[in-house]
């Protein structure tokens, strides 16, 4: 079952993703802010990251790049606002894998996160 890390601090965010992602079999991991996320991450190595550009204590794109520090195989996935592409297009040049604007639709969610994954093992049922 691939483990996916959702770090948002949205909770409100964090719920809907994690309702979402366990209805499709994945185990989810959750962080509060960039800290979170990092911490989380080295403990864990979930297999995916979907990670807020906006975030208090570190933002997105300063854990993007301590988390590709750590790991240069990490697959993450950004979230941002409307508004806040040039921010997505700069984590893709930083390691991102590719990014979700908010709010996110359901099947875009799923479709990405199989498009990450489709590099390892795992696989997804509809």
């Amino acid at each position: 079952m691939p483990r996916v890390l959702i770090a948002d601090d949205a909770q409100f965010m964090r719920l809907r993703l994690a309702k979402l992602l366990s209805r499709y079999g994945f185990e989810v991991l959750e962080a509060a802010n960039g800290a979170e996320a990092v911490h989380t991450y080295c403990l864990d190595r979930p297999d995916v990251v979907l990670m807020d550009i906006t975030m208090p204590q570190m933002d997105g794109l300063e854990a993007l790049q301590v988390i590709r520090q750590q790991d240069p195989q990490a697959r993450v996935i950004m979230l941002t606002a409307v508004g806040q592409e040039a921010l997505a297009l700069q984590a893709i040049q930083l390691g991102a894998r590719d990014y979700l604007v908010k709010p996110v639709d359901p099947s875009r969610v799923i479709d990405t996160l199989q498009h990450v994954l489709a590099q390892t093992d795992y696989g997804i049922e509809r």
